[in-house]
């Protein structure tokens, strides 16, 4: 039985219901050490919590600038609309195995409501992209920013340090050569080739190629043409992409701040405090999307905060703080990005 977009919102609202409810039950943390850390953020998890009001804003934003480049006339979505899906894709993301992926199709069944299907495919494929894209950016980067304060005195530079940078410029550099290839020819076909080398999927991807093959081709198309005839969307989008990690950066400056640290005060101490906020978000991430296969990319994200946070030379008891605190505002944003299923489907 082929369900109804409307079913397949169902579905996906009690798989979020259900992952959230794992997740509280499987917290690694007591309720007495949870609540001790909850009180010691007090009112800072205001701004912690708020921050991502912005830096979903400025995603959908992103995704807005795809869409407008990607659609046809007649088609039609407000910006309230792909900001609504933008916080409920999310929200699926991080709740679902294989983390990242789990919002996609969501994406995708509810723009149809929207635009046609092709669009609604490339439109959310292309955002998908973009979203990679910016962090092999905000990592590559923060070479530069890592350099920028060794040359101050503020980081110091060693052996081991040179040789695990010189390793994610290469990366990067690496990811950035096929990002490139996959935005000038497209990449829909060639992916859907390469699961068919996975064992006991050959007929699956050979069938899939042969009863959608004008449909694979045509959103091919729409991926190259954004890079090649919609050059405003497309750095215009990477650009908000980019921003909204610096912006992520605020929710860690925050808790540094709780803890007293800002580098001496001032303009140059906030400065600092911000950039050092930056690399820590930098090799968190970095971390957690090697390992990208868990929900919420669970132990990775807490181990990637103590990690980062002790090589910036500051106290293993911060990186757990910061990481607690950070998968309390995750539970809270899956459980509006779930609540807002239901929101506004009519659009």
């Amino acid at each position: 039985m082929k369900l109804t977009k409307q079913g397949l919102n169902n579905l996906f609202f009690i798989l979020g219901i259900a992952a959230v409810v794992i997740m509280l039950f499987t917290f690694d943390v007591s309720f007495v050490e949870l609540w001790g850390h909850l009180k010691r953020a007090g009112y800072w998890l205001i701004p912690i919590i708020g921050i991502w009001v912005v830096i979903y804003g400025i995603n959908a934003w992103a995704w807005y600038c795809i869409i407008q480049g990607n659609k046809s006339d007649d088609e039609h979505v407000s910006f309230l609309r792909v900001f609504k899906l933008t916080i409920t894709g999310y929200a699926l993301n991080y709740a679902t195995p294989v983390g990242g992926l789990g919002g996609e199709p969501y994406r995708i069944v509810e723009l149809t409501r929207n635009m046609s299907k092709e669009h609604a495919t490339s439109s959310v494929i292309l955002y998908a992209m973009m979203h990679i894209f910016a962090h092999f950016w905000l990592w590559f980067t923060s070479i530069f920013f890592y350099l920028g304060l060794v040359v101050i005195g503020d980081m110091p530079m060693n052996v081991p340090t040179a040789t695990v940078l010189a390793i994610i410029a290469v990366f990067c550099s690496i990811a950035f050569y096929f990002f490139s290839k996959g935005y000038r020819n497209g990449l829909v076909v060639k992916l859907i080739r390469l699961i068919g080398k996975i064992p006991g999927l050959k007929n699956w991807s050979l069938r899939f190629q042969a009863n959608h093959a004008d449909t694979l081709q045509h959103i091919d198309h729409q991926i190259a043409a954004l890079h090649a005839q919609e050059k405003k969307a497309f750095y215009s989008s990477l650009s908000l992409e980019y921003l909204s990690r610096i912006v992520q950066s605020l929710e860690i400056m925050f808790m540094l701040l709780l803890f007293g640290i800002d580098c001496g005060g001032g303009f140059s101490g906030l400065f600092l405090t911000f950039m050092h906020s930056i690399l820590i978000l930098s090799f968190t991430t970095l971390l957690a999307n090697l390992i990208g296969f868990l929900p919420m990319q669970l132990g990775v994200q807490e181990g990637g905060f103590v990690i980062s946070i002790a090589t910036m030379g500051l106290s293993a008891a911060l990186g757990i703080f910061v990481s607690i605190i950070c998968r309390v505002r995750e539970i809270i944003w899956i459980f509006i990005g779930i609540m807002l299923m239901k929101v506004g489907n009519n659009d």
